[in-house]
């Protein structure tokens, strides 16, 4: 196994990660702002408020994208299963 095969698998599990986690961070973000610009046009500083609408957004998020995210995982270790043999010269 040669430095540039270290190298790729890392790259591309980092890249995973990023894309499968994307998503979840961005519907959490949008539902963060949102609630902010509410917090701020009606003065109510709640700490809860936040909290508890980011939890069931997360979710609804995972529980729509979960087969989709798994799946990337699934195929990413897939692959580097199938590639073992290369991997071990």
């Amino acid at each position: 196994m040669t430095i540039d095969n270290v190298v790729q698998i890392c790259s591309r599990a980092l890249y995973i990660i990023c894309i499968t986690a994307a998503p979840v961070l961005l519907v959490s973000l949008v539902v963060g702002l949102i609630v902010s610009i509410f917090q701020t046009v009606t003065s109510i500083q709640e700490q809860t408020l936040t909290f508890v609408p980011k939890i069931l957004a997360i979710f609804a998020a995972i529980i729509i994208l979960g087969h989709w995210m798994l799946n990337n995982m699934v195929e990413y270790m897939v692959g580097l299963w199938t590639d073992f043999s290369v991997y071990i010269r």
